[in-house]
């Protein structure tokens, strides 16, 4: 269980790329020490005077499953807090990286998994990509405020509603997702586009990340930390725990049937 990072085949296109590599098998739900080490990860790519771009991308079956529902059973509130921090560290270490992100996602990207593309700076993704916000199944709230910058306000609302999942193409023709490729191609088109940004000038890039962040319309880490509120307040009413607590059952009873 890790998160690596790693530099592709030097040359003149890709010199100044960090590959970040998030591997959690099965399927990249990440514990509390997942997401600080992820955070830290890239704010060290970010920090590097040598980085112009950094892609973010993941091992295994999906891209993210959003964080350890069995951890939270487990632990209880210490880890709901934890996994609470962790996400929004997580998630504001890829929105204030120094340099541009580009997530490149594959398979699933659930929950924390939007938080994270949500602030990148660039998605490519494979053509079985399908991202969603499960989290009204999993007794938690949070993240639409990084949903929001994927689909309009109106589709937003009924995906969080009935915790469907929209597909990459989709996403493509709202503009959020910038290349749908077949899954053989996606490691290679995210460092494409990684490879063009970061033959910009680097001083110059950095100005540019720091610019756009300043003029967006939404205080991504203040509307996030807003919505982890009411996610406490379900924990602390005990909703939570009640839907929490069916996670998984209903799969096990229509095997049994």
């Amino acid at each position: 269980m890790t998160v690596s990072t790693s530099s592709p085949e030097k040359g003149p296109e890709k010199n100044g790329i960090a590959v970040l590599t998030v591997d959690f098998p099965p399927v990249n739900a990440l514990p509390v020490s997942g997401w600080f080490a992820l955070a830290d990860a890239v704010r060290a790519a970010g920090r590097d005077p040598e980085t112009r771009c950094v892609v973010l991308t993941a091992q295994g079956r999906g891209f993210n499953a959003g964080v350890d529902i069995k951890e939270i059973q487990a632990r209880g509130a210490g880890a709901l807090i934890g996994a609470n921090r962790g996400c929004f560290e997580a998630f504001a270490a890829v929105y204030e990286c120094e340099v541009p992100v580009v997530a490149a996602v594959h398979g699933f990207c659930l929950g924390g998994g939007i938080g994270l593309v949500g602030n990148a700076d660039v998605i490519v993704a494979s053509e079985d990509a399908v991202f969603g916000l499960p989290e009204l199944d999993r007794g938690a709230l949070g993240a639409a405020t990084h949903l929001s910058r994927l689909v309009p306000q109106h589709l937003l609302r009924a995906l969080y509603y009935t915790s469907r999942t929209v597909t990459a193409a989709e996403l493509h023709t709202h503009g959020s997702v910038w290349r749908v490729v077949p899954p053989g191609e996606l490691h290679a088109a995210a460092l494409e586009l990684a490879g063009e940004i970061a033959a910009k000038d680097g001083e110059l890039l950095r100005l540019a990340k720091a610019a756009l962040n300043g003029i967006d319309p939404v205080d991504v880490r203040r509307s996030y930390r807003f919505e982890q509120g009411f996610t406490y307040e379900a924990s602390v009413g005990g909703v939570a725990d009640r839907v929490r607590d069916t996670f998984g059952k209903e799969k096990e009873g229509r095997g049994r049937e």
